[in-house]
């Protein structure tokens, strides 16, 4: 799928929390092809420092020629992006990478799983699915640390009309502790579900181990450090099973381009979970 790289106007800023932002972006060459789970490199300043773009999931994308990022400041390149304004002109690139695979069967039983800002690109993957009209059950499963950090995305997920079943690490909103035991003590496994997942590589972990032993389709997001975007660095690695490795002869698979979004059962887990 081609890729675009072209400035973009900020058209709306929305400051969700303390340190979360959501930027809707006119982007309408990238809009046009994006599908879920694709993300962006953008460029996080108008100096020299810090160099590199940095990789943003695609939060929504919309037939208007609109997209949306949601992300939390954790460095330089956020806090430049946190302090654009509304009339603002970024340079971007996208949509880039292998997005999810939607279901064949309108009648699949669907769980999303998603952690602190994972939950980004679940929002795209949700509007598609329910674009879509499943037939199925949709179960919608968000964790973060507080509630300060979920209450608002939660909410917009509601608007779209799906039940979101909650975990905050403090246990400010919804159940105490971690989303992958709310998903195991809640979910019905007399069921065949069909998981999504994006979110911290242990919480991912667990979902794919879980997945694993109930024999569920899992595909996961993975989150990386990215220089490039488009697998000319090579930074962006992540070891593949050793089934991935007989089928393909991969050794390491990389994230921006093979990805980000995996079947579960290709990446090389390791035994740490959450």
């Amino acid at each position: 799928m081609t890729a675009h790289q072209l400035k973009s106007e900020i058209v709306r800023k929305e400051q969700l929390a303390k340190d979360i932002i959501r930027l809707t972006l006119a982007a309408p060459e990238i809009a046009v092809r994006a599908i879920p789970g694709q993300f962006m490199m953008l460029k996080a300043t108008d100096k020299m420092e810090p160099l590199l773009r940095r990789p943003f999931s695609i939060h929504q994308a919309t037939s208007n020629g609109l997209v949306q990022i949601l992300f939390k400041v954790v460095g330089a390149g956020s806090k430049f992006l946190a302090d654009r304004e509304q009339g603002d002109i970024l340079d971007i690139v996208g949509p880039l990478g292998h997005g999810f695979d939607l279901p064949d069967d309108p009648s699949a039983n669907l769980c999303l799983v998603g952690g602190g800002m994972g939950c980004a690109p679940l929002y795209f993957l949700t509007k598609r699915l329910l674009t879509n009209r499943l037939e199925g059950s949709l179960q919608l499963y968000l964790g973060a640390t507080t509630a300060k950090e979920l209450a608002v995305v939660k909410e917009d997920f509601e608007n779209l009309g799906v039940k979101v079943f909650a975990a905050t690490d403090d246990g400010s909103l919804g159940y105490h502790g971690f989303v992958t035991d709310l998903v195991a003590e809640s979910l019905d496994k007399e069921l065949r579900w069909q998981f999504y997942s994006c979110g911290p590589h242990p919480m991912m972990n667990k979902v794919a181990r879980f997945c694993a032993a109930e024999k569920w389709p899992c595909q996961v997001s993975l989150e990386t450090m990215m220089a490039c975007g488009i697998s000319a660095c090579l930074g962006c690695t992540v070891r593949s099973s050793p089934a991935k490795l007989i089928s393909s002869n991969k050794q390491f698979l990389h994230v921006c381009k093979d990805g980000p979004v995996f079947d579960s059962g290709d990446v090389a887990w390791t035994t740490a979970e959450r």
